[in-house]
């Protein structure tokens, strides 16, 4: 009876360490001469091949299903493949892998908000004073006191991944649940890869990669070996385990668990890359972790008082990293 929970936590544990680990490997091409939008066209583009079989699996004697939801789809891919995980990408050229990853861990304070704006649901006190508690982190987290490196372009960046993640929330809490979650995430991984593959060879995107060595941890080593880790590993394995995970223990505590990858992403910068953020952002961190953690308590306490009148307040399923 015990096996299954224990299960579960081990899955979304697996799934949160797994997706830590795609700033490391994408930082280690974006130094070799990778542009942020042509690392995830490799990572997303493969991943969607790979779970393309599992996928069309899964859809058997559901195409109408797959019709019926084909916009939710191809948002998904807009927002929260190609926009969160370009803006993530691109962030970490100038900021730590950490910094970047709790910027965009601030959509989900954005969630609230939309929720409140587009939908009626006024925030209770213990959202509010999680997301007052993120937004103080936040001030932690930029080192306004200057004792590091300002990067305003990363900075907005890490805010624009924010946006695409909220986006990534609040469509996931729209989708028909008769939708197998493998079929959602591979094709909006198919769309996000293809989107931006499309505009980039229009040139309104920069498109350039190099095929030669990368140095990965410190050590020289071929530029296949990030490509696989962001696929296989920061992508496949991730989305394969965080389903699986959120299908046994459901979608709120699977999603406490999920917090721990920004824990994660720090200590696995500070392994590979040897970077690790001030003691302030550090601090910081912790305050955006704490907010989040309070907003997603609130959500177990069951639904606001205003319910929405048009469509139920998102699950926090996965990240869309």
């Amino acid at each position: 009876m015990h096996s299954r929970p224990a299960a579960g936590v081990g899955l979304a544990l697996l799934s949160a360490v797994t997706f830590a680990t795609s700033g490391t490997f994408a930082r280690s091409l974006i130094d070799a001469g990778w542009s942020a939008e042509s690392a995830v066209i490799a990572r997303v583009g493969v991943a969607a091949l790979v779970l393309a079989i599992p996928a069309l699996l899964s859809l058997r004697s559901k195409w109408d299903v797959l019709r019926s939801n084909a916009t939710s789809i191809g948002l998904f891919g807009l927002l929260g493949v190609a926009l969160a995980q370009v803006c993530f990408f691109n962030a970490v050229r100038y900021l730590p892998v950490g910094v970047a990853l709790l910027l965009e861990y601030l959509g989900i304070i954005l969630v609230v908000v939309w929720m409140w704006l587009r939908h009626g649901q006024p925030p209770r006190r213990l959202t509010v004073a999680g997301s007052v508690a993120a937004l103080a982190g936040l001030a932690f987290v930029l080192d306004l006191a200057g004792t590091a490196d300002f990067h305003p372009v990363g900075v907005l960046w890490g805010l624009g991944a924010a946006f695409g993640l909220a986006g990534y929330f609040v469509l996931a809490g729209r989708v028909d649940p008769r939708l197998p979650s493998v079929a959602m995430a591979s094709g909006g991984m198919a769309v996000g890869a293809a989107v931006l593959l499309l505009i980039g060879l229009t040139g309104l995107l920069p498109l350039h990669a190099t095929f030669g060595e990368v140095t990965f941890a410190g050590q020289p080593t071929s530029w296949l070996v990030p490509i696989a880790g962001l696929s296989l590993v920061a992508a496949v394995i991730a989305y394969l385990a965080g389903i699986a995970g959120t299908r046994i223990l459901g979608p709120r505590l699977s999603s406490f668990v999920g917090l721990t990858e920004v824990l994660f992403a720090v200590l696995i910068a500070w392994l590979f890359l040897n970077e690790l953020p001030t003691g302030w952002q550090l601090f910081g961190g912790a305050l955006i972790v704490a907010g989040v953690a309070l907003v997603r308590l609130d959500e177990l306490r069951g639904s606001p008082a205003t319910p929405a009148p048009v469509t139920p307040e998102p699950e926090l399923v996965l990240d869309g990293r």
